[in-house]
């Protein structure tokens, strides 16, 4: 079953890579559809959101989970 059919959004898929700008320009050259820009987040990650021809939403992002902890730069916090 195709998530198009159902309202909403059902899942999204979150995907840590390294170049989320040629990422995103590959993405939408194959058809992806663009549902959030590429946007730089407060806790020091880069990405955006797309949703690809079967309805499936995926974020793709520089995301490192806990690398900004109590304020503390990547670099010491490892």
């Amino acid at each position: 079953m195709s998530p198009q059919g159902l309202p909403g959004v059902t899942a999204a898929i979150c995907m840590r890579i390294d170049d989320p700008d040629t990422h995103r320009a590959r993405a939408t050259a194959a058809g992806a559809t663009i549902r959030q820009e590429l946007q730089d987040g407060e806790y020091g990650s880069r990405g955006y959101m797309a949703k690809d021809a079967a309805g499936n939403e995926w974020y793709f992002g520089t995301y490192q989970p806990g690398a900004y902890r109590d304020g503390a730069s990547p670099e010491t916090n490892s």
